[in-house]
């Protein structure tokens, strides 16, 4: 069995799903992020495709070093993610040929559901309590919000005023029935950091993540230290084990934060498993559609060290943001009912490969040139603000 072919479509609101197809008519689908880059995303995959057709759609692990290995220059996000996609697709195929879900083939399932997490309140965070009822009421019991807007190295103290003020109404509202995770998106400098840390322990947060913009890797120790009880998440926009073993070298990364779609399935579970020797979670970044988040949920079945998921269902971005096409996990699926949480909770995907059917008429039909601008965040001097 060989890849016959490989293409990327870009389907609202902002995805990016790969199809690989083999010589023997089986098809797996794979799924790219990095939107604001689409073209250079589309002709990566276009590439190293063109490396691909004609070997053995069976021999992944060897396809995914190829990808990353098989040119001088290597790494990056743009080569990462189409790497990843293509391994998403080829792992499907597998396990389609098999007549096994993917988990089953890297060493089975631990769990039978896992807890997922919503979003709320948007890029610029506002209406949190509004929005964290009606999550309630979909049956989720833990929400993750963005921090702030954009914040200066010196901030405002009325700026960590309002970050204060929007967690404590949750808290006033829902008390600790609701768990609340905090992204600092890499927004907040290093100067501010500590401040709203010191203001932020007393609401037990789940986590605050990306503390810090990345390059600054080695600083999440003093980033620790300084956050008393709140646990330090970070690591969405590495690629690998070995830069995750980096991370874990450092220390005062409390949970990790694999995308799938940078790392690939397979590495995926194998960053879960080394996290394991150091005896720290991995909660797995997925505010992407469904291949990206039915391959994710391969992976965590495996790993007795993921606690919880991410999952982008009702997050601002599929109702049209910014001139977005909308666009939601279900329009691409013909049988929506795997990635359907259930009291806050997504079964382990059991069917063939990723668990999946993507609705293959839709993809080409949705497939259009759309346009993720670059936010371009400013302070109120000119400067450019970090997003």
């Amino acid at each position: 069995m060989k890849i016959r072919d490989i293409e990327a479509f870009c389907v609202g609101p902002r995805w990016i799903l790969v199809r690989v197809r083999t010589d023997t008519g089986l098809t797996g689908w794979g799924e790219s992020i990095v939107p604001k880059r689409r073209r250079a995303v589309v002709g990566a995959v276009e590439d190293l495709g063109a490396n691909l057709v004609g070997t053995p759609a069976g021999r992944i692990e060897e396809a995914w070093h190829r990808m990353r290995r098989g040119a001088f220059f290597r790494g990056g996000p743009v080569i990462a993610t189409a790497a990843a996609a293509i391994e998403h697709a080829l792992w499907d195929i597998k396990g389609r040929h098999l007549g096994a879900a993917v988990h089953d083939l890297i060493g089975g399932p631990v769990r039978d559901r896992i807890r997922v997490y919503a979003w709320i309140a948007g890029d610029r965070p506002g209406g949190v309590v509004e929005d964290a009822r009606a999550r309630i009421a979909q049956g989720f019991t833990a929400v993750k919000m963005n921090a702030t807007e954009e914040m200066d190295h010196v901030a405002h103290a009325r700026e960590v005023d309002a970050v204060v003020a929007r967690v404590g109404a949750l808290r006033d509202a829902f008390g600790t029935d609701l768990d609340i995770a905090l992204d600092f998106h890499g927004r907040v400098h290093r100067s501010m950091v500590r401040p709203l840390l010191a203001e932020l322990e007393q609401f037990r947060l789940l986590w605050v993540e990306e503390p810090l913009a990345p390059g600054h890797d080695d600083l999440i120790p003093e980033v620790a230290r300084n956050a008393g009880a709140t646990r330090i998440a970070t690591g969405e926009r590495l690629t690998s084990r070995w830069e995750f073993r980096r991370l874990l070298e450092h220390g005062g990364v409390d949970i990790l934060q694999p995308d799938v779609s940078l790392t690939g399935l397979f590495e995926l579970a194998k960053i879960c498993h080394l996290a394991e020797a150091w005896d720290i979670p991995v909660v797995p970044h997925c505010p992407n559609g469904p291949v990206s988040l039915a391959s994710s949920l391969q992976a965590a079945a495996t790993a007795l060290n993921v606690p919880m998921h991410e999952q982008s269902l009702g997050l601002h971005y599929n109702t049209g943001y910014e001139g977005l096409p909308e666009g939601e996990m279900f329009d691409y699926l013909t049988d929506p009912t795997p990635l359907t949480p259930v009291d806050g909770h997504l079964p382990v995907p059991a069917g063939p490969g990723n668990g999946i059917e993507i609705d293959e008429s839709m993809v080409e039909a949705r497939h259009a040139e759309w346009q993720l601008a670059d936010p371009d965040w400013r302070h109120p001097d000119g400067r450019i603000a970090e997003w």
